[in-house]
């Protein structure tokens, strides 16, 4: 795929992260910004994020992300952003319900011997939430891997675009449908049966 997954799953993972340490934060301010953005965003469809990122943030305010002239350059790194905000609202979550499995005990022993809460939540906590949602993760990451075709909406020429273009040319619409479908299935299953047993044996013992 011409799209790039592993940028919008590695800029999710790390946004999301940011998110979720927000959400736990100690900080108001912070505990605020996080919760607005990830109940908002989950409350978008990612169809009105895209458009939105090319007509808004193109258009009327001339962000452009360093393609001023090039705009099939200019529309992937759009789709790649939104995918990034939107994803992240998710992957924040999904973290959090991890962070919310460690015992309260190992945070509060933790700030006990003199760590802050940055130094507890990445050297104590988050390690043993990741662990505990890599499932879920891998849900996240599959369903990051079938909304890339949402890229088509602002002329990204994504999966959905070329089988456009190819029913089209060819009149063949059910056996290139099921081609591309039998392509997600290659993308998104094994990454769900990798990561399911990856789970698994990671999985943190209580």
């Amino acid at each position: 795929m011409s799209f790039t997954v592993v940028q919008n799953a590695l800029g999710s993972l790390v946004l999301g992260t940011l998110l979720a340490a927000m959400r736990v934060s100690p900080v108001p301010l912070m505990r605020g910004f996080g919760t607005a953005y990830v109940n908002i965003v989950r409350n978008i469809p990612l169809t009105v994020i895209i458009v939105f990122s090319s007509l808004g943030l193109a258009d009327i305010f001339g962000v452009t992300l360093g393609a001023p002239d090039d705009f099939k350059l200019q529309g992937f790194r759009l789709a790649v952003l939104s995918l990034v905000a939107y994803t992240a609202a998710f992957v924040c979550e999904a973290l959090r319900s991890g962070i919310n499995t460690v015992p309260v005990g190992q945070a509060g022993a933790a700030r006990a011997i003199g760590l802050s809460f940055s130094q507890t939540l990445r050297l104590i906590v988050l390690p043993q939430a990741f662990r505990s949602v890599i499932v879920p993760l891998a849900n996240v990451l599959i369903a990051l891997t079938k909304n890339t075709t949402v890229a088509a909406a602002i002329g990204v020429a994504e999966a959905a675009t070329l089988m456009k273009t190819m029913i089209e040319a060819e009149a063949q619409t059910v056996l290139i449908a099921a081609v591309f479908a039998f392509g997600f299935v290659v993308l998104t299953l094994p990454t769900g049966l990798i990561l399911g047993w990856l789970g698994k044996r990671l999985a943190v013992k209580r």
